[in-house]
């Protein structure tokens, strides 16, 4: 963590300076804004952390609930989830509380007398490698809480204003055919519903409007848009209890398959005591909803007891219980134009997590696919307001995004039919045998784990020419981070943990055999036209007066040993003057971990002799991989995005 960059500052590093603009939760909302949010879910509170790292942009996140929320539904957070907490800077506050998924236990009915489970196996959770952190459980609140953390340490203060109802939005038209719209475009009416002003209503003209309103939005509603899909007429329980069992695998996530009872798919919770059980109850039929049946929790008790035999399940406290129906439902765009408009209209107001995509609890996406729509969303709506891409950028939301939520929903749809099956009772005999599931789910652990996500190429997103330069940094797919020692102070640090929540972009450099980034070298040529170059993007796209990484932060990784290597011998652009002080920043070179044996050359397949770039879009996707010499391709990507500095 860097800061005392403009000046000795005391207190707490994460507290921002205020900017002047705090915002006044307790009072009205205000009049014109660049983005309103609707809705303080993860979507929301994820997409409102990261506008509030813009002090230049004004945001507003309203809520119809009256205060935060207390206690959460969704509690598994994926691996990659947990990347993003990083660039945030709160995941070891959620890897300190929560419970951590080592490994999953399968449990079938006894061959030898059917109605008694017997465990048939017990995996990994993930896979070695594929994410330096783990697969964790946390009530979603305590995920609000950080998000909200970070908000109120932005220089903007930022709040949510609760206690509001919307009731209206509309759409300027656009002043000309395919021409551009009003400055603030949308107009938002919201009910007030705190008694001391209920029933009062507030106008709010914007930007930019996000609806993060979950599966009933009234944004949503108000585009003409549906949720589209099928139900699997299968209604399941859900509690959390504390209870006295003598079930062995209590603290380990468990799947839980009787014979003729139905399943269970069981959660241990954070804080060693709590657990999570999903119980499958009974089919629906063609139409029939949930709600009819006046299911109980001591419905849901006693089923569980009933599938875990022989084992005993005592409850002594239910902290919380629900009962729905499975069903994986998926809008066509997630924003305010029809596809045939795309061409001639730009998007002003967008839809994001439940609003957009609903998926089943039992691949645990549904919070994590919400939070990366806003992180995608975040950066591109900063980029645009801050006059550095076009609006037309806006497009990509929709077009990226729209297609992992059907990818993951056609993924969900499988893995809730296969729970949902009846049990094999012979190896002839129809239903589901208890070791496909476990291959299952062990075949499609990166849906899970939240890794599975590649953009197709696009105008962020480029060709595989030269992917054979950095095997293990997918173009379009998440950038996997690697250990690396840093070469001023030889810390041990995870390269990927350079990038925050700031909507710069990144380049990572690796040098190739023999280069310390002297004259002459590549990656010394390379540092001289990014530096100096009419047509590098750091000249080209940093605005004047602002530090040269602000834009594009460059970062580079050598093969050598960080004791043989000079720091003072280095680039002017890796020791870049910064702030208002022009101190020097040390933190932009590495080296491999040689002493802990976990060289980032081999561990992701760089190309030793010649090295690449890997581009990084601001939300940790690889944009690219490009030979070091690759200047015009470099300048003709960025080119294909950005607009000119003034």
């Amino acid at each position: 963590m860097q800061f005392h960059l403009n000046g000795f500052r005391t207190g707490d590093p994460g507290v921002s300076e205020p900017s002047g603009e705090a915002s006044a939760p307790s009072g009205s909302l205000p009049g014109e804004v660049d983005v309103l949010i609707v809705g303080c879910g993860p979507a929301g509170l994820t997409l409102a952390a990261q506008m509030a790292a813009f002090p230049g942009i004004s945001t507003c996140i309203v809520e119809q609930k009256p205060g935060p929320l207390q206690l959460g539904q969704a509690d598994g957070i994926a691996c990659r989830t947990l990347e993003m907490f990083e660039a945030f800077g709160f995941a070891e506050r959620v890897l300190k509380e929560s419970y951590w998924v080592n490994e999953t236990s399968f449990w079938k009915p006894d061959d030898g007398e059917r109605g008694r489970i017997i465990r048939h196996g017990r995996v990994q959770d993930v896979e070695d490698g594929l994410s330096e952190f783990p697969h964790v459980i946390l009530n979603q609140a305590r995920v609000h809480d950080f998000y909200l953390d970070v908000m109120r340490r932005s220089p903007g203060r930022l709040e949510p204003h609760y206690a509001r109802r919307l009731t209206d939005l509309e759409i300027d038209p656009p002043a000309t055919s395919g021409g551009e719209a009003s400055g603030h475009p949308v107009t938002v009416r919201f009910e007030r519903l705190d008694p001391p002003h209920e029933g009062r209503v507030e106008t709010v003209r914007a930007r930019y409007v996000v609806g993060c309103d979950g599966a009933r939005s009234t944004v949503r509603r108000s585009l003409g848009r549906e949720l589209r899909g099928d139900s699997a007429n299968q209604a399941w329980g859900v509690m959390d209890v504390l209870a006295v069992t003598d079930f062995p695998d209590i603290r380990l996530k468990a799947l839980i398959q009787s014979a003729d009872e139905g399943s269970i798919v069981l959660i241990p919770r954070e804080g060693g005591y709590l657990v999570r059980i999903y119980v499958e109850l009974d089919k629906l039929s063609e139409n029939e909803r949930v709600a009819g049946r006046n299911i109980t929790v001591d419905h849901l008790i006693a089923a569980a007891q009933r599938i875990l035999r022989p084992y005993s399940l005592e409850v002594k406290e239910v902290a919380w219980w629900s009962v729905y129906e499975i069903g994986q439902r998926l809008t066509d765009r997630f924003d305010d134009v029809l596809a045939a408009d795309v061409a001639t209209r730009l998007p002003r107001v967008f839809i994001a997590g439940d609003a957009c995509h609903t998926h089943s609890p039992k691949a645990g996406q549904g919070m994590n696919v919400s939070m990366q729509d806003a992180f995608n969303l975040g950066w591109k709506l900063a980029a645009v307001l801050q006059g550095r891409c076009p609006p037309e950028l806006l497009h990509s939301y929709s077009a990226e995004r729209q297609a992992i939520a059907k990818e993951l929903i056609d993924f969900d749809r499988e893995w809730a039919k296969m729970l949902s099956a009846p049990l094999k009772s012979s190896p002839d005999g129809e239903g589901v045998d208890p070791a496909e599931v476990q291959d299952y789910f062990v075949r499609h652990g990166r849906y899970t784990a939240g890794t599975a996500t590649r953009y197709r190429p696009s105008v962020l997103t480029g060709e595989a020419t030269h992917q054979h330069l950095a095997q293990g940094f997918a173009i379009g797919a998440r950038f996997h981070s690697a250990p690396v020692i840093r070469l001023a102070d030889a810390r041990p640090v995870q390269l990927g943990h350079a990038a925050r929540a700031d909507g710069r972009w990144r380049l990572y450099a690796f040098a190739g055999a023999g280069d310390r980034a002297g004259a002459g070298s590549r990656l010394g040529t390379l540092c001289d036209f990014l530096a100096g170059s009419p047509m590098s993007p750091v000249r080209k796209y940093t605005p004047a007066g602002e530090d040269i990484d602000s834009v594009l932060d460059v970062r580079a990784v050598f093969q050598q040993g960080h004791r043989t290597l000079a720091v003072e011998a280095m680039p002017a652009l890796l020791l870049p003057a910064k702030g208002r002080l022009g101190l020097r920043d040390y933190e932009k070179m590495f080296c491999p971990d040689l002493k802990g044996g976990q060289d980032i050359f081999d561990l992701r397949g760089i190309d030793r002799e010649n090295g690449c770039m890997v581009v990084v879009r601001p939300d940790q996707y690889v944009a690219h991989v490009l030979p070091l010499d690759a200047h015009a391709e470099l300048a003709a990507f960025f080119d294909g995005f950005m607009i000119p500095r003034r």
